[in-house]
Parts: C-alpha cells; sequence; structure tokens
C-alpha cells in the first residue's frame, strides 16, 4: 500500500558541502530507484543537537517527504543504519493532517520568499 512519509536525518557535521549533497543525493535517488516518489525535501543545514550523539554536539539535518510502498521504509531505514555518515534518522507516515499541515507549511514558505 502507497502511503505518505516523512524522513529527517541527521548526518555527521565532518562532512563538506559536497559530501552532505552527496549523501543526500543518495537517499533521494536510492527512494525513487525503488518505486517511491519524493514529494517535497528540505535542507535545514547545521544545528546544534541537544544531548551529544557519538560525542558529537551538532549535525547537519536534512527532510525528505516521500510516498512509497510500506515495506520500503525498512528498507530505507537499513540503509540509513549502514552508512556511518548518519547518525540519527525518524520516518512516520503521514495521516491527512499531518499531510495537510505540511502543504500549509510549505504554502507559507513559498508566501515568504515571494515577498
Amino acid at each position: 500500500m502507497i502511503k505518505q512519509y516523512e524522513t529527517v536525518f541527521i548526518a555527521t557535521p565532518v562532512l563538506s558541502e559536497a559530501q552532505m549533497k552527496e549523501a543526500v543525493a543518495k537517499y533521494v535517488s536510492f527512494i525513487k530507484e525503488n518505486g517511491g516518489e519524493v514529494v517535497y525535501e528540505e535542507d535545514w543545514g547545521l544545528r546544534q543537537l541537544a544531548y551529544p550523539i557519538q560525542k558529537k554536539t551538532s549535525g547537519f539535518y536534512y527532510l525528505i517527504e516521500f510516498k512509497a510502498d510500506s515495506q520500503f521504509v525498512e528498507v530505507l531505514e537499513t540503509q540509513y543504519r549502514r552508512d556511518e555518515r548518519i547518525i540519527r534518522f525518524l520516518t512516520f507516515a503521514m495521516d491527512k493532517h499531518a499531510i495537510a499541515y505540511a502543504e500549509k507549511r510549505r504554502a507559507n514558505k513559498q508566501a515568504k520568499k515571494e515577498e
């Protein structure tokens, strides 16, 4: 069954800009190659972590919204676990309210850009 998901991952802060872009491209193409459809992606940049993870106090945050089969999430999370660049991740299925909220948030962000 096709559902809409939102995944956020935190990459280690020691990556260069090019390495971070390569990591993001890897996961975006991985989603597409496995029959998923990327709805939206957003780079949240380098941020402080609430608590140290693997002795690191900051990380690169990245959000990807996508539509895919429910079995695909397990495959994606296995890829995150195998990648030493990813220090944390969270993927969840969006219900109709979360989808509506995300669309509203994107519309507001677009309106602010146009001002």
